[in-house]
């Protein structure tokens, strides 16, 4: 398939390009370093054979990052499932999710569903900002990821939005690929979920015809993930306190590659996918001749809602929400047993913040919000449904 070269330094690797970048990674030492601590005792040039005998990308998802994602979820997870909803399995669909793992997030979904029986993975964005190598960006675009160009301003900042929304329309309309995208920028550290209206007007910009129509052309599924537990809740508390006490805070590459790491290697508990029904129809129902700036708002708080009503809850929701309102609201809904359990984990957790003024209650607090937020959402998704 032609690709047009307007989006050549944002998409994933065609499969003429593998080769050419199989030889450069051959020659990256820092590369080479990296896969002798992933596969101790394999010789390396066994590893860079089998990649080359990748003819697509899906190929070398198959090869690599489908094994790589099953050591994960049996090594560090309780296990991992989904709920499609009844999805076309060969349908092409923009998997919009709530965000909690920079890598896993959208891993674990291509792993799903290979073994669901989906014709194809998904094409994952990812920001530049996550580039801190070479051997990195080259890895990435392996594994079918298309980039967003982060921190740019003014028109450099609405043509990289034009480009990203006309590659994502290519991708599924001509390429007849999935794609996964985070329904906000960043992961939100309270786990708070809320769609970013620029996310739309971003999607809008490509396609044909109205908003309603570009936006049905990306066949949008909001995509709900539940991790029962979050490995990274103690440094996302560690960075809330570094942003109160020091206003001008800003992580550094080196904090990235820590919760990159600390995500993947990190305990996470039961993990579970569910799909919306994909909102093609819903949007049919919507006027169109609304101006946009009633619009997005609307779609936004769909998205929400479909993601909200669809969170698996697992105990530490139920035991959170009662810790930090000092109440027993949901005890009847988790075991003395799972309470000190959970009670054990966080102050684990908490013992883990490297701060020279740890202000602990603060810290507690963070990370019981961020356990709370999905269940105060879920009800609050769940209260509107049946209202309307």
């Amino acid at each position: 398939m032609i690709i047009p070269s307007e989006y050549d330094d944002i998409r994933p690797f065609t499969p003429e390009e593998l080769p050419g970048v199989f030889d450069e990674l051959s020659a990256d030492p820092e590369f080479r370093a990296v896969i002798n601590k992933v596969y101790p005792g394999v010789p390396f040039e066994a590893i860079m054979q089998k990649a080359r005998s990748c003819k697509t990308l899906l190929d070398f998802q198959k090869a690599f990052s489908y094994g790589f994602m099953k050591q994960m979820i049996d090594e560090h997870t309780d296990g991992t499932d989904i709920d499609f909803n009844g999805l076309d399995k060969n349908g092409n669909y923009t998997f919009m999710s709530n965000h909690r793992d920079i890598v896993l997030d959208s891993g674990f979904l291509s792993k799903l569903l290979i073994d669901n029986g989906f014709s194809t993975t998904v094409e994952i964005a990812i920001g530049n900002n996550l580039f801190v190598s070479p051997w990195i960006k080259h890895l990435v675009r392996l594994n079918k990821s298309f980039v967003v160009k982060r921190d740019l301003h003014g028109r450099a900042k609405l043509l990289a939005s034009q480009q990203l929304s006309g590659y994502m329309h290519f991708t599924i309309k001509e390429k007849k690929e999935n794609i996964w995208i985070a329904q906000r920028q960043g992961r939100s550290k309270d786990s708070n979920d809320l769609t970013q209206d620029s996310l739309l007007k971003m999607f809008r910009l490509g396609g044909t015809g109205t908003i309603i129509e570009r936006l049905q052309q990306l066949h949008i599924v909001p995509t709900s993930i539940s991790y029962e537990y979050d490995p990274c809740d103690y440094l996302k508390a560690k960075e809330f306190q570094l942003k109160r006490d020091y206003p001008d805070y800003k992580k550094t590459m080196a904090d990235d590659l820590e919760s990159m790491q600390t995500g993947i290697l990190g305990y996470k508990g039961r993990v579970h996918y569910q799909l919306a029904a994909c909102m093609d129809e819903w949007l049919g129902t919507l006027d169109d001749k609304q101006h946009k700036t009633e619009l997005y708002p609307i779609i936004s708080s769909h998205i929400d809602r479909e993601i909200h009503c669809n969170y698996r809850l697992y105990a530490n929701n139920y035991i959170a929400y009662d810790k930090l309102n000092k109440c027993s609201r949901f005890a009847n809904l988790y075991s003395k047993e799972e309470e000190e359990r959970f009670e054990h984990y966080l102050k684990q957790q908490i013992s883990k913040i490297k701060l020279p003024n740890p202000d602990l209650d603060y810290l507690e607090y963070c990370i019981l919000t961020m356990y709370t937020n999905p269940l105060v959402n879920y009800l609050k998704a769940a209260e509107s449904i049946e209202k309307a």
